[in-house]
C-alpha cells in the first residue's frame, strides 16, 4: 500500500494489472521528483556568491588604483623652510590637471604618519597629495628667536647671532599659515589643477581646514575628522593665567615663547595657550562657502561634540553642501580600526565635490 509517493507498505498482495499501474505512477513521481528538484537548484538565490560580492569588488577596485611615487618637496612659509612630501600617479605630467588635497595633521602629528597610513590612499585614489610638517616639527624649519642683544646689520643685511630654535610649539595662526602657504605651493604644482584644491584635517587640524577655507577662497571642499573647533578652553586652562602670562611675556618677564610648558595629558608639544584661547574656527563656520564633510568621534574623549564638530555642521547644514558621520569609536580609535572607514568616507566627498 503506497502512504506517501515512493514509500510502500510491504507484506500488502495487489492485482498483477494494478501492480503494472502502480510501478508506472512510481516512476512518473520519481520524474517530477528529479524535475522539480533540478528546478529549485537552478533558481536557488546564490547565497555564497553574494556573501562574496564585496570582497570582489574591493579587489577590482585596487587593481585598478593608480601606480603611484613621492617626492620631497620643499615648503617656504613665512621665512620658515617646511619639510614636505608630494604624493601623485605614477603617470602624471604637466597639463593633467588632477585635483589636489592637502593633508593637515593635529597637534604634535607629523606628516611621517600620514605618508604611511593616508596620503598612499587619496593618491591611489587618483589626488595628488601634499603632505608636511609645520614650522617647528619633524625635519621642518624653525623660527629663531635671537637671544641677548641684536648686532647691527653688515652691507648685505646679514647678522650673525645666538639664537633658540623654537620647537614643537602648538601656535594655531603659525599653522593656518603653514597650510595657506601649502596652498601657495601646490597651485604652482604642474600637473595639479588649481582651481580643485581641498583640505583634510584631523584633530586640531579638523578646525584648522575650517579657518583657513573661510579665509582663502582658493579651496573648493573640505573634510574636517574629529574636529577641535573652539579654543576657549586655553583661557581657563589650568590656572586661568593665559592672559596674565600673555602680559609677562610682551614686558619680559618670562620667556618669549613657550618652550617645554604647557604640557596636556600625553599630547606632544608645548601648548601657546594666550593665542590657543583667541582661536575659535566655529566663528567662522558661517563664512563657509563650499562643501564640508565633518567626522566626529562618537566616544569623543578629548572635547564635547555639540561645542564643536556637531556645531560647525548646524551652523552650516543650510547653507552649503554638508555631512555630518558619526565614527563608532573613541577619538584616537579613528585611527586604528576606524581609519579605512573614514579615509573612504572622505575620498568619496572628494570624488564627488572636488
Amino acid at each position: 500500500m503506497q502512504i506517501h509517493p515512493g514509500i510502500y507498505l510491504s507484506g500488502y498482495k495487489m492485482r498483477p494489472e494494478r501492480n503494472w499501474e502502480m510501478k508506472i505512477r512510481y516512476w512518473k513521481d520519481i520524474l517530477i521528483l528529479i524535475i522539480v528538484s533540478l528546478s529549485v537548484i537552478s533558481c536557488a538565490p546564490p547565497n555564497v556568491q553574494s556573501q562574496e560580492a564585496k570582497p570582489q569588488t574591493e579587489i577590482k577596485q585596487e587593481s585598478a588604483a593608480y601606480e603611484i611615487e613621492s617626492r620631497h618637496v620643499n615648503i617656504w612659509s613665512d621665512g620658515t623652510r617646511l619639510s614636505g612630501d608630494l604624493w601623485y600617479p605614477k603617470a602624471l605630467k604637466a597639463g593633467d590637471n588632477l585635483p589636489a588635497v592637502i593633508l593637515c595633521h593635529g597637534w604634535g602629528g607629523v606628516r611621517s604618519h600620514l605618508n604611511k597610513a593616508y596620503a598612499p590612499l587619496f593618491a591611489k585614489a587618483g589626488y595628488v597629495v601634499l603632505t608636511f610638517d609645520y614650522r617647528g616639527w619633524a625635519d621642518s624649519g624653525s623660527r629663531l628667536v635671537v637671544r641677548g642683544t641684536m648686532p647691527s646689520p653688515d652691507n648685505n643685511g646679514m647678522v650673525t647671532v645666538r639664537a633658540q630654535a623654537i620647537r614643537e610649539l602648538v601656535d594655531p595662526f603659525d599653522q593656518t599659515e603653514d597650510i595657506i602657504n601649502c596652498i601657495d605651493f601646490i597651485s604652482g604644482e604642474p600637473g595639479v589643477d588649481p582651481k580643485r584644491i581641498g583640505l583634510w584635517g584631523t584633530s586640531f587640524g579638523g578646525g584648522h581646514v575650517v579657518y583657513v577655507a573661510a579665509h582663502d577662497k582658493r579651496i573648493r571642499c573640505i573634510v574636517s575628522q574629529v574636529p577641535s573647533m573652539d579654543g576657549a578652553w586655553a583661557a581657563v586652562w589650568p590656572d586661568g593665567n593665559a592672559y596674565r602670562r600673555s602680559i609677562q611675556r610682551a614686558r619680559g618677564e618670562i620667556d618669549p615663547v613657550p618652550q617645554g610648558v604647557n604640557k596636556i595629558g600625553q599630547l606632544t608639544g608645548s601648548a601657546y595657550l594666550s593665542k590657543i584661547a583667541k582661536y575659535r574656527p566655529v566663528e567662522f563656520a558661517d563664512q563657509l562657502k563650499i562643501p564640508i564633510l565633518i567626522i566626529v568621534a562618537e566616544n569623543e574623549e578629548l572635547m564635547n561634540n555639540k561645542d564643536h564638530g556637531q556645531k560647525v555642521y548646524n551652523i552650516v547644514k543650510d547653507n552649503v553642501a554638508s555631512k555630518y558621520e558619526v565614527f563608532a569609536g573613541t577619538h584616537f580609535e579613528i585611527y586604528g580600526k576606524g581609519r579605512m572607514q573614514s579615509i573612504k568616507m572622505a575620498i568619496e566627498w572628494f570624488d564627488k565635490h572636488l
